[in-house]
């Protein structure tokens, strides 16, 4: 059976699992099907934030949860288990047919065991922790605790929300056309450093192919084009929407350099940044002049 590779729709997925988290206190997140964070989920409780601001706790945690994910064994639904310090966490894989797609977890918390004794576990796993184990106890003791009542009420609703995450198609297999991966890539990935090296190795895809299909996206154009598109297309909602300077709103979709970033606007709207914001504010269209061809990135 051929590798799979999942594209996530990180923006729709980023603000349910955000919504969650305000409702219930109780953090959930998606897995790759290799167990790696696709880092959707933001606020993570203080110990954990201590835990992977070390970058031995980080390693930990990442092979922590790549290991839950090869060792679950359930017939269906979450599996519940303590992570490599102690704290109670879910997981249940998200089915492609009778492959996993991506994997469901949620946590961390504590259950209704004394707190005093979970502590005393935890401790014990933490002797390899720079000043020792009582440097994270405040933190600990900052966990909440839900009885299993609680717990099982929480997955079965996350269970019946994997269904809604697929229907609406958040997380998708390859089996796509490859027109699609580039498209939904570059929707995904646009603020991050992109090149036709990087794109090439993360979507498995030759360069002369990528190129050939950003033409056919583009009408034409080059890779470059379609990136600098996406990424002025984000900015000029960022311009009409929000009073972020524009070297910030530049950083926001990927472009660090206020020069840059200006003249890459300027190709492809027409345009500068801020003359784009002041027509929008006295209620101009912001459609500019006709798009000319983006330099590479």
């Amino acid at each position: 059976m051929p590798e799979m590779n999942t594209l996530f729709d990180e923006e729709r997925l980023r603000r349910l699992i955000a919504n969650l988290n305000f409702l219930t206190g109780l953090p959930a997140n998606i897995l790759d099907p290799k167990g790696r964070d696709i880092n959707l989920f933001r606020g993570h409780p203080p110990f954990c934030r201590m835990m992977n601001d070390l970058p031995e706790g980080h390693r930990r945690c990442v092979a922590c949860d790549e290991c839950k994910i090869r060792r679950y064994t359930a017939d269906r639904g979450f599996q519940f288990y303590r992570c490599h310090v102690g704290i109670c966490e879910a997981v249940m894989p998200l089915f492609d047919r009778k492959r996993p797609l991506a994997y469901l977890a949620f946590g961390c918390y504590l259950d209704e065991t004394p707190i005093e004794e979970q502590w005393e576990y935890s401790r014990s796993l933490l002797d390899w922790y720079p000043g020792g184990p009582d440097v994270l106890k405040d933190a600990f003791f900052q966990f909440r605790q839900y009885s299993q009542k609680e717990i099982q009420a929480y997955a079965e609703i996350l269970e019946a929300l994997s269904a809604y995450i697929q229907i609406q198609g958040m997380i998708l297999s390859t089996e796509q056309t490859d027109l699609q991966r580039l498209d939904l890539y570059l929707e995904q990935h646009y603020m991050e450093h992109l090149s036709l090296a990087s794109i090439s190795r993360e979507l498995h895809m030759g360069r002369t192919k990528l190129c050939t299909l950003a033409k056919q996206l583009s009408g034409g154009r080059t890779l470059s084009y379609l990136i600098a598109r996406r990424r002025i297309t984000a900015a000029k909602k960022l311009l009409l929407q929000t009073s972020l300077p524009i070297s910030e709103v530049g950083e926001a979709v990927g472009v660090s350099d206020y020069n840059y970033f200006s003249k890459v606007f300027r190709s492809v709207a027409g345009m500068t940044p801020s003359a784009f914001r002041k027509q929008g504010q006295n209620g101009g269209d912001g459609r500019g002049q006709r798009p000319r061809e983006a330099e590479e990135d």
